[in-house]
């Protein structure tokens, strides 16, 4: 490998060599650019239009293209794209990703494939992390494209369905990654094509691309309503697990324990694995539960819904920490994105994990949720035609990027060398030593105005640190999810001389760290961590605020043994190692073994979260496969397509089925089961009761035709009686179209509910040494088909059975607006006054049809 390198130099290396030509050809350009008038300039837009549609590809077009954007951003924003910068545009452009370090103005470079791909009328999306962001990118960067006579949109979250389509039917469309997944999940849950936002999926640029395809990826975008369960049973459990003493375990249970028979010795009530994040009840713990419960056996299948509840309850206060995993704010739980520290509004823990929390803090404890519909990131930005992505941070993860994504990594060089120092970490024995020397450090760059950026992983820690550093009498500001609206402000301010930030780690996403004089000459940005992350990439944004386009700065890292990531993926012999040592208090220990250890724990963590990725992915596959073909019929639907065919191949499938359950193979005519037949067929498809007389002679296959004829015969019937009552207005497509759209969404939601159940309970085929990923994949396609044969008979029963209205109107299976997935349901339908129709059977109780007795011209009226 390392002569290979030498000869042909990196991946990125090679794929900078290749794409250098394209960026002689644009700078070639900038003294022809510069002649043009403003007018001429804007006129490039349309020239470029018109040769894409005489068959030019956007690749034949690309120099000219970035030529033109160059020079209106130099016009607009007094910024002109970097060398460097066309680079990354290009690598953009090809559907890769772009990696460059924090500060080489990334959304400028943006600007450039957005123009180039915008030119096709297909629509660009500008994936951001916040609203914040997308909201200035759109007025900032935007300003170039509205000059060059393309329109700029911006999805945020308060906005209406009307507004949101008006943003999208915009060339460029500025949105948060959360926005554009539930607009994708909500146009699939509408009813009429009007009200459909999205105008399809065609090229997105994904700003801070781990963050959203890898740091998001573990948990899936879910709409969902509201279920009818009660909340009593989360008060009652958490009351239960106060009540609990925690407990250790001698050991863990591993598959070679358990056929070596060992025993696991446990004290207390339950055991917490920190490491899985996992809560079990011991033997004593059972016991307890059985008696405050007035349960026999609190394992029977029919005490389920209690051993959930406990388990989230013990979850919830063990495992889920105030100010570090969610914060309480406005009588409400919410959620803290441990990657970024942002708060994210509307967001709800799912399968009740969030009910337990609000009954852990009281505070109201919402209603459980129904899910609706649901997607992850990776199968929803896998639909896109063509997607690209940018960040400081990508490296680490290439493998995941392109197994996943199908997306390289090419790094990008910086404009100017980067003189930032990284120091080795210092690490400590206990963590208050540790805060001690990360206020020392903050005090001594402050002494001479240099400004800090103290980097935390927690809210708690962030207000302890600000609580010493108060005691010093250091001014400083905190930037944590519980200050989420003064961001910017507050980064804006932090690289001036002096200045002190505690931030958690928002503060490295978006928005850039300028350095006045002053602080330039003290050295720059100083960056102190005060504990490594999970993620080598979130410690790498921490080091990059520092040392932006040349400037001068430092980082360094603050480490104690008693930190979650030494603890819990630490090497035991080496933390062991150093306990021997007896090292002073306050005495800082450096070695390249604990730096090794550190790196290996993070990478031993990275592999884990890879994991869980993966194996959500995998599970989804099965889901997404069913998800495209119900949302594809859907669409069918809401085009307005005509459906009578689709509703005769139903009723052919429903014969099909009926009598190859009643009647076997080769069964001649008189033995065929014909009561069970017109039991099963006759629920569905009213036709007239199928006698020995009708089958005599026939064989199975005769029968199958005889009954699809008659079924025929009986919906041409219905198609008439709607003609004699509305003539010429096809009102029985239109009925069709409502009842599937109806039928379709209520058995897809209980398909979702009962997926979600299987997945939770294959796990335990692999005690039958079978694999639980292909198990899950053979039942849910049995279901997948179960569920399909459930539409096909629903709709049918309805449609025979119809009685007609005036008006025919589609309603919603569920009413879903903003982000806030606790919805409201359907609401019941208001009952409407009974009429009389030609083909009803006459109420008179003569048994003969309407038309033929009482409604027939001439006859005696019949008394209401």
């Amino acid at each position: 490998m390392g002569i290979i390198q030498k000869m042909f130099g990196t991946h990125s290396e090679r794929e900078i060599k290749r794409i250098l030509p394209i960026v002689n050809r644009i700078e070639a350009l900038q003294p022809e650019m510069r002649a043009l008038s403003d007018e001429e300039l804007r006129a490039k837009t349309d020239e470029f239009k018109k040769r894409l549609g005489n068959g030019e590809t956007t690749d034949d077009i690309l120099p000219e293209a970035y030529a033109v954007v160059r020079e209106a951003g130099r016009r607009v924003l007094g910024m002109e794209h970097f060398r460097v910068q066309l680079m990354g545009g290009i690598i953009l452009h090809q559907g890769r990703i772009a990696e460059m370090r924090t500060g080489e103005g990334k959304t400028l470079v943006c600007t450039l494939p957005a123009y180039l791909n915008a030119l096709e009328g297909k629509g660009v999306c500008v994936v951001t992390v916040n609203d914040y962001l997308a909201k200035r990118d759109a007025e900032w960067m935007g300003g170039i494209h509205r000059f060059l006579g393309l329109t700029v949109g911006c999805v945020l979250q308060p906005m209406k369905s009307e507004e949101r389509r008006a943003q999208y039917s915009c060339d460029i469309t500025y949105i948060t990654n959360n926005e554009l997944g539930f607009d994708y999940l909500r146009d699939n849950m509408v009813i009429y094509k009007e009200q459909l936002v999205q105008r399809g999926l065609h090229y997105a640029i994904i700003d801070e691309v781990d963050s959203i395809l890898i740091d998001e990826a573990r948990t899936p975008l879910i709409i969902s309503g509201q279920s009818g369960k009660s909340t009593k049973i989360y008060e009652v459990c958490d009351i239960f697990a106060r009540q609990l003493t925690r407990g250790e375990a001698s050991g863990e249970m591993t598959k070679m324990t358990a056929i070596m028979g060992e025993e696991i010795e446990e004290t207390g009530d339950f055991i917490v694995n920190e490491k899985d994040k996992i809560v079990t009840l011991t033997a004593d713990g059972v016991k307890k539960a059985e008696s405050f419960f007035h349960l026999d056996n609190l394992s029977d299948a029919n005490n389920l819904e209690y051993q959930h509840g406990i388990d989230l309850a013990l979850r919830a206060n063990y495992l889920m920490h105030k100010d570090q995993d969610y914060v309480v704010k406005d009588d409400q739980v919410m959620i803290v994105d441990d990657f970024t520290g942002r708060i994210m509004p509307g967001r709800r823990y799912s399968d009740g994990l969030h009910q337990a929390i609000e009954a852990k803090e009281h505070v109201k404890v919402k209603r459980e949720s129904r899910t609706l519909a649901t997607i992850t990131f990776q199968n929803f930005f896998n639909k896109f035609d063509k997607k690209c992505g940018m960040t400081g941070t990508a490296a680490t993860e290439e493998q995941e990027f392109r197994d996943i994504y199908g997306m390289d990594v090419v790094t990008i060089p910086t404009n100017k060398p980067v003189q930032r120092i990284d120091s080795n970490d210092v690490v400590f024995k206990t963590k208050k030593e540790k805060y001690r020397a990360v206020v020392e450090a903050v005090k001594e760059a402050h002494a001479k105005n240099q400004p800090v950026l103290v980097g935390t992983i927690t809210i708690d820690v962030s207000e302890l640190l600000s609580k010493m550093l108060h005691r010093e009498g250091i001014e400083h500001t905190v930037l944590n999810a519980k200050f989420h609206e003064q961001e910017a402000e507050i980064v804006a301010h932090a690289g001036e001389a002096g200045a002190v930030t505690i931030a958690t780690n928002m503060a490295g996403r978006g928005t850039d760290i300028q350095l006045d004089e002053e602080s330039l000459a003290a050295g720059g940005l100083k960056i102190v961590g005060t504990e490594r992350h999970e993620s080598r990439r979130i410690d790498n944004q921490l080091r990059g605020r520092a040392g932006r386009q040349g400037d001068p700065g430092e980082s360094r890292f603050y480490i104690s043994l008693e930190d979650d990531l030494m603890r819990l993926f630490g090497s035991e012999k080496m933390i062991a190692a150093f306990e021997a040592l007896g090292v002073p208090e306050n005495e800082p220990i450096e070695h390249k073994m604990l730096s090794r250890s550190i790196e290996r724990a993070q990478q031993k963590i990275e592999g884990n979260n890879y994991g869980i990725r993966r194996n959500l992915l995998e599970y989804d596959r099965v889901n997404n496969d069913q998800r495209e073909e119900i949302y594809e019929e859907r669409r069918k639907v809401l085009d307005g397509e005509n459906m009578r065919d689709v509703i005769f191949n139903m009723m052919d499938h429903v014969v099909e089925r009926s009598v190859d359950r009643c009647i076997n193979e080769d069964a001649e005519s008189g033995e065929f089961d014909l009561k069970e037949l017109n039991q099963i067929l006759r629920r569905i498809i009213p036709v007239d009761p199928v006698t020995e007389e009708d089958v005599k002679g026939m064989n199975r296959n005769k029968l199958k035709q005889f009954l699809k004829e008659r079924a025929a015969a009986r919906y041409e019937e219905k198609e008439a009686e709607f003609e004699e009552v509305f003539p010429g207005e096809d009102k029985i497509r239109e009925l069709e179209r409502v009842v599937l759209l109806k039928v379709v969404d209520q058995r897809w939601m209980t398909h979702i509910d009962d997926m979600e159940q299987l997945r939770q309970g294959i796990g335990l085929a692999a005690y039958g040494q079978r694999d639980p990923k292909v198990e899950y994949r053979m039942l849910g396609y049995e279901m997948f088909e179960e569920m399909t044969n459930s539409i096909q008979e629903e709709t049918l029963t309805v449609l025979y059975r119809v009685r007609l209205e005036q008006k025919i109107e589609r309603e919603e299976q569920a009413k879903v607006t903003g982000t806030n997935k606790e919805e409201e349901g359907p609401k019941k339908p208001v009952q409407k006054q009974k009429k009389i129709y030609p083909n009803d059977l006459c109420p008179c109780g003569s048994g003969k049809k309407y038309k033929n007795c009482h409604g027939r011209p001439g006859s005696a009226p019949l008394d209401a």
